[in-house]
């Protein structure tokens, strides 16, 4: 579904993804882990036309998507669930979801309900300021408002970030069943050991490069990656 070859991002001076090239087969759940400052987050905001790229190409399903612009980005199926969850504190549950469906123009009544039946809570304080709600019941908004766009593909950024094990458990379980509704999912996360339980595929990135492919049990077995990332 998604094809990278050759990235390389700048930020000033600094090359802070180094040539990297990967995909994300269509139906699967690819993560990218590595340390902070590794590359990560601005690949995903590259992905998603928020940052250009120094040089490279980005393809979804053979079209060249190489720089377009976000919301030309959103229209060809791509969203962003950003780290920190980002909802619009003072909108209630319902007006955050219907952000996420900005670009449609037909009807919402279907999407709503699959969003609801998948969290029941959103549903129960869906005319709730988002601000009000837990950090584990935002990350739920953050995740429905990418849904609405009804994307093919979904990036999500450090989704477990300050959260309680048990909700952690609970939004991986709630990636797992998204996938199996048929999105696809690119997912980086600092939590490797979820991550790599969770993934089809995984990568690992170091300051700028991918130096490790393979499957998610691959990863999780290889010494090297548990000395760096299971502890």
């Amino acid at each position: 579904m998604l094809k990278i070859d050759d990235l390389r991002v700048n930020y000033g001076g600094i090359e802070a993804v180094k040539g990297i090239s990967f995909e994300v087969p269509e139906g699967e759940i690819v993560t990218l882990i590595g340390a902070n400052g590794a590359g990560k987050s601005t690949t995903l905001r590259t992905i998603a036309g928020l940052v250009k790229p120094a040089s490279g190409r980005i393809h979804l399903q053979a079209e060249d998507i190489t720089g377009l612009s976000p919301d030309r980005i959103v229209s060809k199926g791509i969203t962003l669930v950003p780290e920190g969850r980002h909802v619009f504190p003072d909108l209630t549950v319902l007006e955050n979801l219907k952000i996420g469906a900005y670009l449609r123009t037909d009807s919402l009544e279907d999407d709503l309900k699959w969003i609801y039946d998948l969290f029941p809570r959103l549903k129960e304080r869906s005319w709730q300021a988002a601000g009000t709600l837990s950090g584990g019941e935002q990350q739920m908004l953050a995740v429905g408002r990418a849904l609405m766009s009804r994307p093919k593909l979904m990036m999500m950024d450090e989704p477990s970030l300050g959260l309680a094990p048990l909700v952690v458990k609970g939004i991986f379980d709630i990636i797992k069943e998204v996938n199996r509704q048929g999105v696809t999912i690119l997912l980086i996360e600092q939590n490797a050991n979820m991550a790599l339980h969770t993934a089809n595929t995984a990568y690992v990135l170091e300051t700028g490069r991918l130096t490790m492919r393979g499957t998610g049990r691959e990863l999780l077995a290889n010494e090297d990656v548990k000395k760096a990332y299971l502890g």
